[in-house]
């Protein structure tokens, strides 16, 4: 630790651009994972019929709890099932995970090809959290 110390003390500058450059790193794959939506803001697209729901965990953890008309497509199958989600090309698309891992992705893959997608803040953890409602 005495050594970490004196070396900040040596290389200010360094250390600050080090400081900046993670920053930066985080800013920019926070953005271009998608835009994120809080429950609140999920609630208010699906009772306004602007967004369909597309949970992306497995089956089996799917089958514990979802939202309410949500689409089940495996994140690792999200690319090869594109044409399962034509049909819904004129709605936003909301991308629901676990606890946000996975749905940055597939928020990336949906908008490269031509879908309007964001994800869920926190996934279904969050979603539990607000006390909001889950299908079984």
């Amino acid at each position: 630790m005495e050594n970490l110390l004196v070396f900040v003390q040596q290389h200010v500058l360094l250390v600050i651009v080090l400081v900046a450059f993670v920053f930066l790193l985080f800013r920019h794959e926070s953005k271009s994972s998608g835009q994120k939506l809080s429950c609140q803001q999920v609630v208010r697209a699906i009772n306004a019929g602007q967004a369909v729901l597309l949970d992306v965990r497995d089956a089996k953890e799917f089958y514990t709890g979802h939202l309410v008309d949500a689409i089940n497509i495996p994140h690792s199958k999200v690319a090869n099932s594109l044409k399962v989600l034509d049909k819904h090309r004129q709605k936003q698309i909301i991308v629901i995970d676990k606890m946000g891992q996975h749905a940055g992705a597939v928020v990336k893959t949906l908008t490269a090809n031509d879908f309007d997608a964001v994800r869920l803040g926190g996934g279904v953890s969050e979603w539990q959290q607000d006390n909001l409602p889950l299908v079984k």
